[in-house]
Protein backbone atom coordinates (compact mmCIF):
# COMPACT_ATOMS: atom_id res chain seq x y z
CA UNK A 1 0.00 0.00 0.00
CA UNK A 2 1.32 3.63 -1.38
CA UNK A 3 2.26 5.99 2.12
CA UNK A 4 -0.69 8.46 1.35
CA UNK A 5 -3.15 5.44 0.92
CA UNK A 6 -2.26 3.43 4.49
CA UNK A 7 -2.82 6.98 5.99
CA UNK A 8 -6.02 7.65 4.09
CA UNK A 9 -6.93 4.41 5.49
CA UNK A 10 -5.17 4.56 8.91
CA UNK A 11 -6.89 7.57 9.95
CA UNK A 12 -10.44 6.18 8.89
CA UNK A 13 -11.29 4.71 11.73
CA UNK A 14 -12.68 8.01 13.81
CA UNK A 15 -16.11 8.13 11.34
CA UNK A 16 -17.04 4.99 13.01
CA UNK A 17 -15.57 5.35 16.54
CA UNK A 18 -19.10 4.28 18.14
CA UNK A 19 -19.55 1.30 16.20
CA UNK A 20 -15.91 0.20 16.34
CA UNK A 21 -16.66 0.11 20.33
CA UNK A 22 -19.81 -1.81 20.18
CA UNK A 23 -18.82 -4.53 17.87
CA UNK A 24 -15.00 -5.06 17.32
CA UNK A 25 -13.97 -8.32 19.35
CA UNK A 26 -11.78 -8.34 22.42
CA UNK A 27 -8.67 -10.46 22.22
CA UNK A 28 -7.66 -13.74 23.72
CA UNK A 29 -6.26 -13.84 27.37
CA UNK A 30 -3.99 -16.59 26.82
CA UNK A 31 -2.56 -14.54 23.75
CA UNK A 32 -2.19 -11.48 25.66
CA UNK A 33 -0.61 -13.29 28.46
CA UNK A 34 2.05 -15.02 25.88
CA UNK A 35 2.69 -11.46 24.15
CA UNK A 36 3.34 -10.14 27.67
CA UNK A 37 5.74 -13.60 28.77
CA UNK A 38 3.66 -14.28 31.37
CA UNK A 39 3.25 -11.21 33.00
CA UNK A 40 3.44 -10.48 36.79
CA UNK A 41 0.97 -7.31 38.33
CA UNK A 42 1.86 -3.94 38.07
CA UNK A 43 4.20 -4.90 35.06
CA UNK A 44 4.16 -1.40 32.89
CA UNK A 45 2.42 -1.86 29.47
CA UNK A 46 2.13 0.73 26.65
CA UNK A 47 -1.11 -0.18 24.46
CA UNK A 48 0.19 1.37 21.29
CA UNK A 49 -2.67 2.65 18.55
CA UNK A 50 -5.05 1.74 21.80
CA UNK A 51 -8.43 2.78 19.78
CA UNK A 52 -11.61 2.10 21.55
CA UNK A 53 -9.50 -0.02 24.46
CA UNK A 54 -10.32 -3.21 22.76
CA UNK A 55 -6.80 -4.52 24.23
CA UNK A 56 -6.70 -1.97 27.03
CA UNK A 57 -9.58 -3.66 28.80
CA UNK A 58 -8.17 -6.69 28.51
CA UNK A 59 -4.49 -5.72 29.85
CA UNK A 60 -6.07 -3.93 32.60
CA UNK A 61 -8.33 -6.55 33.56
CA UNK A 62 -4.78 -8.83 33.72
CA UNK A 63 -3.47 -6.08 36.48
CA UNK A 64 -0.75 -4.37 34.59
CA UNK A 65 0.22 -0.58 34.75
CA UNK A 66 -1.48 -0.35 31.27
CA UNK A 67 -0.87 2.91 29.76
CA UNK A 68 -3.06 3.94 26.52
CA UNK A 69 -1.75 6.15 23.29
CA UNK A 70 -4.05 6.80 20.35
CA UNK A 71 -3.96 9.19 17.63
CA UNK A 72 -7.80 9.72 16.58
CA UNK A 73 -9.63 11.76 19.34
CA UNK A 74 -12.85 10.26 18.73
CA UNK A 75 -11.48 6.53 19.20
CA UNK A 76 -9.43 7.81 22.56
CA UNK A 77 -13.25 9.78 23.62
CA UNK A 78 -14.51 6.24 23.05
CA UNK A 79 -11.28 4.44 25.19
CA UNK A 80 -11.60 7.16 27.69
CA UNK A 81 -15.66 6.63 28.03
CA UNK A 82 -15.04 2.41 28.39
CA UNK A 83 -11.80 3.13 30.71
CA UNK A 84 -12.54 6.09 32.71
CA UNK A 85 -9.50 4.54 35.49
CA UNK A 86 -6.59 3.86 32.85
CA UNK A 87 -4.30 6.93 31.72
CA UNK A 88 -5.11 7.45 28.23
CA UNK A 89 -3.02 9.85 25.82
CA UNK A 90 -3.43 11.52 22.61
CA UNK A 91 -0.30 10.42 20.75
CA UNK A 92 0.76 8.05 18.02
CA UNK A 93 3.72 5.53 17.47
CA UNK A 94 5.94 8.24 15.67
CA UNK A 95 5.53 9.92 18.70
CA UNK A 96 5.25 8.50 22.02
CA UNK A 97 4.11 10.77 24.70
CA UNK A 98 6.28 8.83 27.77
CA UNK A 99 10.00 9.17 28.49
CA UNK A 100 12.73 6.84 27.90
CA UNK A 101 12.59 3.49 29.19
CA UNK A 102 9.16 3.82 31.27
CA UNK A 103 8.10 0.52 29.75
CA UNK A 104 7.89 -3.11 30.16
CA UNK A 105 6.34 -4.27 27.02
CA UNK A 106 4.54 -2.51 24.00
CA UNK A 107 1.71 -4.22 23.01
CA UNK A 108 -0.74 -3.18 19.35
CA UNK A 109 -3.99 -4.46 18.94
CA UNK A 110 -5.00 -4.26 15.17
CA UNK A 111 -2.72 -1.32 14.98
CA UNK A 112 1.21 -2.51 13.82
CA UNK A 113 0.74 -2.40 10.40
CA UNK A 114 -0.57 1.21 10.46
CA UNK A 115 3.28 2.29 12.25
CA UNK A 116 5.97 3.52 9.78
CA UNK A 117 8.69 1.33 11.63
CA UNK A 118 11.78 3.83 9.93
CA UNK A 119 10.06 6.16 13.11
CA UNK A 120 8.25 3.82 15.34
CA UNK A 121 10.77 1.59 15.55
CA UNK A 122 13.36 4.11 17.17
CA UNK A 123 10.82 5.57 19.51
CA UNK A 124 9.23 2.23 21.08
CA UNK A 125 12.74 1.33 21.40
CA UNK A 126 13.49 4.47 23.51
CA UNK A 127 10.34 3.86 25.69
CA UNK A 128 10.95 0.13 25.99
CA UNK A 129 13.21 -1.22 29.11
CA UNK A 130 16.29 -3.15 27.97
CA UNK A 131 14.80 -6.60 27.75
CA UNK A 132 11.26 -5.11 27.59
CA UNK A 133 8.82 -6.89 25.12
CA UNK A 134 7.28 -5.64 21.50
CA UNK A 135 4.07 -7.82 20.22
CA UNK A 136 1.58 -7.16 17.76
CA UNK A 137 -1.48 -8.59 18.33
CA UNK A 138 -4.03 -9.73 15.40
CA UNK A 139 -7.52 -10.82 15.78
CA UNK A 140 -8.16 -13.08 12.45
CA UNK A 141 -11.39 -15.15 11.13
CA UNK A 142 -10.77 -18.55 11.07
CA UNK A 143 -11.25 -19.72 7.52
CA UNK A 144 -10.23 -23.75 8.27
CA UNK A 145 -14.21 -23.57 9.00
CA UNK A 146 -16.52 -24.08 5.79
CA UNK A 147 -18.86 -21.06 6.47
CA UNK A 148 -15.95 -18.92 7.68
CA UNK A 149 -14.01 -19.33 4.45
CA UNK A 150 -17.36 -18.82 2.48
CA UNK A 151 -17.42 -15.28 4.75
CA UNK A 152 -14.01 -14.38 3.38
CA UNK A 153 -14.80 -14.94 -0.38
CA UNK A 154 -17.52 -12.88 -0.02
CA UNK A 155 -17.15 -10.49 1.84
CA UNK A 156 -13.97 -9.52 -0.41
CA UNK A 157 -10.24 -8.17 0.48
CA UNK A 158 -11.42 -5.12 1.63
CA UNK A 159 -13.63 -5.81 4.42
CA UNK A 160 -11.12 -9.71 5.41
CA UNK A 161 -7.85 -9.46 3.58
CA UNK A 162 -4.93 -12.29 3.11
CA UNK A 163 -3.90 -10.95 6.44
CA UNK A 164 -7.04 -11.63 8.26
CA UNK A 165 -6.98 -15.27 7.79
CA UNK A 166 -4.11 -17.82 9.37
CA UNK A 167 -2.30 -18.24 6.31
CA UNK A 168 -2.30 -14.80 5.15
CA UNK A 169 -1.47 -13.69 8.83
CA UNK A 170 1.52 -16.21 9.08
CA UNK A 171 2.79 -14.98 5.44
CA UNK A 172 2.58 -11.39 5.83
CA UNK A 173 3.05 -10.66 9.65
CA UNK A 174 6.55 -12.35 9.99
CA UNK A 175 8.97 -9.65 10.32
CA UNK A 176 7.13 -7.41 8.24
CA UNK A 177 6.08 -4.86 10.57
CA UNK A 178 8.69 -5.16 13.10
CA UNK A 179 11.47 -2.54 13.29
CA UNK A 180 14.62 -2.72 11.54
CA UNK A 181 17.90 -4.28 12.94
CA UNK A 182 19.69 -0.44 12.55
CA UNK A 183 20.47 1.68 15.17
CA UNK A 184 21.43 1.36 18.51
CA UNK A 185 18.84 -0.46 20.03
CA UNK A 186 18.30 -4.23 18.50
CA UNK A 187 15.31 -6.75 18.62
CA UNK A 188 15.52 -10.26 18.94
CA UNK A 189 14.52 -12.61 16.48
CA UNK A 190 10.64 -12.65 16.01
CA UNK A 191 8.49 -15.44 17.20
CA UNK A 192 4.78 -16.36 16.30
CA UNK A 193 1.34 -17.73 17.80
CA UNK A 194 -1.76 -18.44 17.47
CA UNK A 195 -4.50 -18.73 19.82
CA UNK A 196 -8.22 -19.34 19.56
CA UNK A 197 -10.54 -17.39 20.42
CA UNK A 198 -14.00 -16.65 19.06
CA UNK A 199 -17.09 -13.52 19.72
CA UNK A 200 -20.72 -14.20 20.03
CA UNK A 201 -22.44 -12.11 16.83
CA UNK A 202 -25.69 -12.03 15.28
CA UNK A 203 -25.56 -11.57 11.39
CA UNK A 204 -26.18 -7.61 11.98
CA UNK A 205 -23.82 -7.41 14.38
CA UNK A 206 -21.13 -9.40 12.26
CA UNK A 207 -21.38 -6.35 9.19
CA UNK A 208 -21.62 -3.97 11.96
CA UNK A 209 -18.28 -5.00 12.91
CA UNK A 210 -17.25 -5.70 8.90
CA UNK A 211 -18.51 -2.36 8.14
CA UNK A 212 -15.44 -1.01 10.43
CA UNK A 213 -12.54 -2.08 8.55
CA UNK A 214 -10.88 0.13 6.64
CA UNK A 215 -11.10 -1.00 3.72
CA UNK A 216 -14.60 -0.75 3.76
CA UNK A 217 -14.60 2.50 5.36
CA UNK A 218 -12.78 4.45 3.12
CA UNK A 219 -15.07 3.06 0.10
CA UNK A 220 -17.88 5.48 -1.45
CA UNK A 221 -21.01 4.99 -0.09
CA UNK A 222 -22.57 2.63 -3.19
CA UNK A 223 -20.20 0.42 -3.16
CA UNK A 224 -20.36 0.01 0.72
CA UNK A 225 -23.58 -0.56 0.61
CA UNK A 226 -22.89 -3.29 -2.27
CA UNK A 227 -20.45 -5.36 0.17
CA UNK A 228 -22.41 -4.77 2.98
CA UNK A 229 -25.54 -6.08 1.20
CA UNK A 230 -23.72 -8.89 -0.33
CA UNK A 231 -21.95 -10.05 3.12
CA UNK A 232 -25.66 -9.77 4.71
CA UNK A 233 -27.29 -12.14 1.96
CA UNK A 234 -24.46 -14.33 2.56
CA UNK A 235 -25.09 -14.91 5.76
CA UNK A 236 -29.11 -15.41 5.77
CA UNK A 237 -28.39 -18.38 3.34
CA UNK A 238 -26.16 -20.11 5.99
CA UNK A 239 -27.78 -22.37 8.37
CA UNK A 240 -25.25 -21.27 10.95
CA UNK A 241 -25.70 -17.41 10.84
CA UNK A 242 -29.56 -17.16 9.55
CA UNK A 243 -30.89 -17.14 12.57
CA UNK A 244 -30.10 -15.86 16.10
CA UNK A 245 -26.99 -16.03 17.83
CA UNK A 246 -23.59 -17.88 16.56
CA UNK A 247 -20.10 -17.59 17.32
CA UNK A 248 -18.12 -16.35 15.11
CA UNK A 249 -14.67 -18.87 14.93
CA UNK A 250 -11.38 -16.61 15.47
CA UNK A 251 -7.84 -16.80 16.34
CA UNK A 252 -5.78 -14.12 18.01
CA UNK A 253 -2.42 -13.85 16.56
CA UNK A 254 0.55 -12.76 17.79
CA UNK A 255 4.19 -11.53 16.38
CA UNK A 256 6.70 -10.84 19.77
CA UNK A 257 10.09 -9.58 19.81
CA UNK A 258 12.28 -8.69 22.62
CA UNK A 259 14.41 -5.85 22.45
CA UNK A 260 18.27 -6.42 23.25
Amino acid sequence: MEHDERLRHASSFGAAATSYAENRPDYARAAVRWALDDPAPGMRVLDLGAGTGKLTGTLAAMGTDVTAVEPDPAMLTELRRALPGVRALPGSAEAIPLPDASVDAVLAGNAMHWFDMTVAGPEIARVLVPGGTLAGLWNVVDDRVDWVAGLARVSGSAAIGPRDTPTGWRAETAEAHLPGTGGAARFGSPEQAEFPHGQRRTADSLVAALATRAGVLVMPERERQVTLDRIRAFLAGESETADGEFTLPMLTCVLRVRRL
